[in-house]
């Protein structure tokens, strides 16, 4: 039985996977932006644990981290907490996920949500200004291109513990509308997989990018020492905070 954190849980794909994890027997801490979100959700007696914040907000997931490490030690985070479109595009996609895992005890494992869109995102990692995202116009694309990125990278930092990206297919949720052609079921299977499965049975270990758990060509830069580099430098000077 795992101790397990899902972000951005309070419908569409989170809660379809808070909901496999809990069936399955495991402990689930719930992360949802704010009370209002899970007012028609049944979901508070299946899970050990609901913390509020919103990741659009640094100070918010700042304190998001410290109300997790109150918690203890996890084994698994999946960063499923995402936007399509709007000003906090690169906050919740990306910034995100790097502050709760430079904030957070670290986790044995992390699985970040990516997309194949990530495959045509900007490879122009020089011109990225998180202070100022309007400027340059970062799309979604561009976001799950840095948090596949932000996986590896950290796949390589941390070689003791494990990091992966995850594709989990257009699927029918709100964010992927009702006409998407993916299987909801399989879109949540593989981050599961991946947080709950005995480790020798993950291959690679780590620094993968998956798609119903079979593992993907990501973006070259996706795997660039440079621009994992660049981009972790770009994020610890917006955020003021560095990487254990």
């Amino acid at each position: 039985m795992s101790l397990l954190l899902v972000t951005g849980a309070s419908s569409g794909l989170g809660l379809e996977t808070v909901n496999a994890l809990a069936a399955a027997g495991h402990r689930i801490v719930l992360h949802a932006r704010n009370p209002d979100r899970l007012s028609r959700q049944n979901i508070r007696g299946r899970v050990e644990h609901v913390l509020f914040g919103d990741l659009g907000s640094l100070d918010e997931t700042v304190h998001l981290a410290k109300a997790a490490n109150d918690l203890g030690r996890f084994d698994a985070v999946i960063h499923n907490a995402g936007v399509l479109s709007g000003p906090d595009v690169l906050a919740v996609n990306v910034v995100a996920p790097y502050v709760l895992t430079a904030l957070m005890t670290p986790p044995s494992r992390s699985i970040f949500l990516s997309s194949s869109m990530h495959l045509s995102g900007s490879a122009d990692i020089n011109a990225l200004d998180f202070g100022r995202p309007a400027l340059r116009g970062s799309s979604y694309a561009d976001s799950k291109l840095y948090v596949t990125s932000l996986a590896m990278a950290l796949s390589t930092k941390y070689p003791e513990l494990m990091a992966h990206a995850v594709d989990p297919g257009w699927v029918p949720t709100r964010m992927g509308g009702s006409g998407a052609p993916d299987s909801l079921v399989e879109g949540h299977q593989t981050q599961e997989w991946l947080a709950t499965a005995e480790a020798d049975s993950i291959k690679p270990r780590s620094g993968a990018y998956w798609y119903h758990r079979q593992v993907q060509k990501a973006h070259r830069a996706a795997a660039d020492p440079g621009f994992q580099y660049v981009l972790l430098q770009k994020l610890e000077h917006h955020t003021g905070i560095a990487l254990p």
